[in-house]
């Protein structure tokens, strides 16, 4: 039975892979992203950014007058960085967490517990948000590293619990209670019984985790949450916080006035983020069928 979710799955990812990396070098894309804020269509015709979508703009311009389409293909590398770069953080924390409390007793068992049932009771968006907000984060120099490492941070517990329960269904397999009898160190136990076992679960997760961090991202930008924002003084004794990134975030920071006045331009951002959430989401269904299958 042929796995039509990881044909599709690879297909959307490597379509999504040669945009973010060449996306660029396309003859439509300017990627200079210079904008025009007014334009003359005409004689005597005048107009002024935001411009709808047109042959000069398939899919419109923002308020300053870029081309929508260029934004979101320049937009896709800072965008998919911040993704992968939480997602890879959090499993590096969350594995070595997992594995050290996969007895299910003692003290990293019970930090995974508590660390998974204190984040789980609240939205997530709502706690990482209250973080972020914070006084000393929300204007501290590197704030865009500190907001990767909370984003990151917040769904740990729930990532290395996950992997805390398998790796103790796995420790009661016959093939780990021959490796213990015979004495095999447990760090070689780790590295060669328990992650090899362990790494199919830990794809699936990783890229279902990825669609999950980028709708998290999006439902941050529309409550005016950014990883990318700097304090910049407009006038005397008069600041503002400006987002510095052009990832796809950035372009719905003004959706619900924007989606009156000029709906494109929160709708294809928002658009390109489901679009590859659902992407992640069927390449994990697909790796998940992939894996049962080769296991059975």
């Amino acid at each position: 039975m042929k796995n039509y979710y990881l044909m599709i799955g690879l297909i959307m990812t490597g379509m999504l892979a040669l945009l973010t990396i060449f996306g660029e070098s396309l003859p439509f894309v300017d990627a200079e992203l210079k904008g025009e804020r007014v334009i003359f269509p005409g004689p005597g015709k005048i107009e002024t950014a935001p411009f709808p979508p047109s042959e000069k703009f398939p899919l419109g311009s923002d308020r300053e007058g870029r081309d929508l389409l260029s934004l979101l293909v320049v937009g896709a590398k800072d965008t998919f960085f911040l993704i992968f770069i939480i997602v890879i953080l959090r499993y590096a924390l969350a594995i070595p967490l997992g594995l050290l409390g996969m007895k299910n007793k003692g003290f990293f068992s019970w930090l995974n517990k508590w660390w998974n049932q204190l984040f789980s009771s609240f939205p997530v968006i709502f706690t990482t948000a209250l973080i972020l907000c914070l006084p000393f984060l929300l204007f501290h120099e590197q704030r865009f590293y500190w907001s990767i490492f909370v984003i990151a941070l917040v769904e740990v517990g729930r990532v290395s619990f996950i992997i805390q329960q398998e790796a103790h269904s796995l420790s009661q397999k016959s093939f780990i209670e021959a490796g213990v009898t015979i004495g095999v160190k447990p760090i070689n136990m780790m590295l060669s019984h328990y992650l090899p076992s362990l790494l199919p679960s830990i794809w699936v997760n990783f890229f279902i985790d990825a669609g999950r961090v980028a709708m998290l991202i999006g439902q941050l930008a529309i409550i005016n949450v950014f990883i990318s924002q700097e304090l910049i003084q407009i006038n005397f004794g008069q600041s503002q916080i400006f987002n510095t990134s052009v990832d796809w975030a950035t372009l719905i920071r003004e959706a619900r006035r924007d989606v009156i006045t000029a709906f494109w331009i929160p709708f294809f951002p928002m658009l390109a983020i489901v679009l590859s959430t659902l992407t992640f989401n069927i390449l994990g269904e697909g790796l998940r069928q992939h894996f049962n299958r080769h296991m059975q």
